[in-house]
């Protein structure tokens, strides 16, 4: 219940694994640094999953499969990709009781593997380009974790693309992380701010990164989402040549791009509350839930809460009734604020003879009374619709809040604690590395959309925050998960 969770006022990391363990989302697994997704928290990766999976098939990728292994003769062919994630990897020496001639390593990420296969089904540029998809799990052996934000074990996507033209390949990237934003905002009513990831800060053997940036409610960044141009690397490093349309022999270009379930870390850092979760409706796998208030004829409560969650189901609402006498209402009531359920219905022998009842909404906990007629499943849809939209509202006005501009470093330091701090940067990495050293605070991302760009004077020129040397251009600055 609500009352074993931890204000977030006093601990918000306590409050976070408190809300995560009592809305039954997730569990510590026996096995070190690794969860147990708890049903209630699946539901919401399946809902999740199902969306992505939708909106990448209309772009035209498809679904494949790899090995979970991968031979370290692979693994070591891209050298700055085996030297970002070497530190992470899980080995395995020993199989069928013998020790392996050659040691698999637990896939990290799974370019390397892929490419093995994509050279041998690449020869001509009438084999490009190629667009799959991975829904996988993945194994970075991680020191601190935190459940569903940073585990040992955690589930995702993994996109892969081969393509005959760098400018196809840097299509394809900023098209797949416009996906990522638009199903951050649009499904996970979470504003982010959409950019290019500094060199220092790029994945591991690619080019350039681009990436989804959130605020959550303690003012720390999340990056949500990546979407890598890998160049020609990955292809060089398997030899993986094709049959220009001219005729000539050329390397191909490739991009990768993931999110995983650290979304629904995310999820719950940024709109949730001290009675615990808060589900956007488009994520809810019971968006509805009905609670018979069950005195005098017991039946005919019973009845028309069934009545009016099959009238909810008919018009596509996911409703559902909870009828059990072993709890009271008030309990219900409690419980089901606890797990997220975007709206209540309350209904009793009165209310049926009033021919209303009551409709609590999970977000603003705010009662309306809805006629019990043809008109029911109209209104519930339109409250649902007004849910999620708020929801995002909300989040936006918070990290509008959250976000200052600065051009003293000293204000710098103290802006950082509290959520997005914009501040010109003299484009080196050592500054970078000062800055991220004396405070925590990284670079979050170099902004790509125009409104925000537009909003914040980005590409104004000025004096580097921590240098004092002339600065292109300003970028955002976050301490992060």
């Amino acid at each position: 219940m609500a009352d074993t969770i931890t204000t977030r006022s006093k601990d918000y990391s306590q409050w976070y694994i408190d809300l995560v363990r009592s809305a039954k989302l997730a569990d510590y697994s026996d096995v070190r640094g690794c969860m147990v997704i708890r049903p209630n928290g699946y539901a919401i990766w399946e809902k999740m999953q199902a969306a992505l999976d939708r909106m990448f098939k209309e772009t035209g990728h498809v679904n494949a499969y790899f090995p979970l292994f991968i031979p370290e003769s692979y693994i070591t062919r891209e050298a700055e990709h085996i030297e970002g994630f070497a530190p992470e990897c899980a080995v395995v020496t020993h199989g069928g009781g013998e020790e392996l001639a050659e040691k698999l390593y637990v896939r990290p990420t799974s370019e390397t593997i892929i490419w093995a296969s994509y050279k041998k089904w690449i020869q001509s540029y009438r084999d490009l380009p190629i667009l799959i998809n991975q829904w996988a799990n993945v194994v970075r052996w991680e020191m601190r974790t935190r459940l569903f934000l940073r585990t040992s074990e955690f589930l995702w996507q993994e996109g892969h693309t081969a393509h005959a033209t760098r400018e196809e390949a840097s299509e394809e990237v900023l098209r797949m992380i416009s996906i990522y934003k638009k199903f951050a905002e649009e499904y996970m009513a979470m504003p982010v701010i959409m950019g290019r990831k500094t060199d220092s800060e790029k994945f591991a053997g690619a080019d350039e990164t681009y990436c989804i940036e959130a605020l959550m409610q303690d003012g720390k960044a999340l990056q949500a989402g990546t979407s890598h141009h890998l160049g020609q690397n990955f292809a060089k490093a398997f030899d993986c040549q094709f049959q220009t349309s001219e005729g000539r022999l050329d390397y191909v270009w490739a991009t990768s791009w993931g999110v995983s379930t650290r979304l629904i870390g995310a999820l719950i850092m940024a709109h949730s509350d001290d009675r615990g979760l808060v589900l956007p409706p488009k994520l809810a796998s019971r968006q509805v839930v009905i609670i018979p208030i069950l005195r005098g004829d017991k039946a005919a409560v019973i009845e028309q809460a069934e009545a009016i969650a099959c009238s909810l189901k008919k018009h596509g609402i996911p409703a559902f009734v909870d009828s059990s006498e072993q709890n009271s209402p008030g309990w219900k009531f409690a419980e089901y604020e606890l797990q997220g359920i975007p709206l209540r219905i309350e209904l009793g022998p009165r209310d049926i003879a009033e021919k209303k009842c009551i409709a609590a909404r999970r977000d603003t906990l705010e009662k309306t009374e809805l006629a019990l007629d043809d008109t029911l499943p109209f209104e519930v849809s339109e409250i649902l619709n007004t849910i999620q939209q708020n929801l995002y509202d909300r989040a936006l006005l918070f990290r509008t809040e959250h976000t200052v501009e600065v051009s003293d470093y000293e204000e710098f330091k103290r802006a950082v604690e509290n959520g997005f701090v914009i501040a010109h940067w003299d484009g080196t990495a050592e500054t970078e590395a000062k800055i991220k050293e004396e405070t925590r605070a990284t670079i979050r991302v170099l902004p790509e959309e125009e409104d925000y760009i537009a909003t914040y004077a980005m590409h104004e020129p000025g004096n580097c925050i921590y240098s004092g040397k002339p600065a292109a251009r300003k970028v955002v600055f976050a301490k992060a998960y």
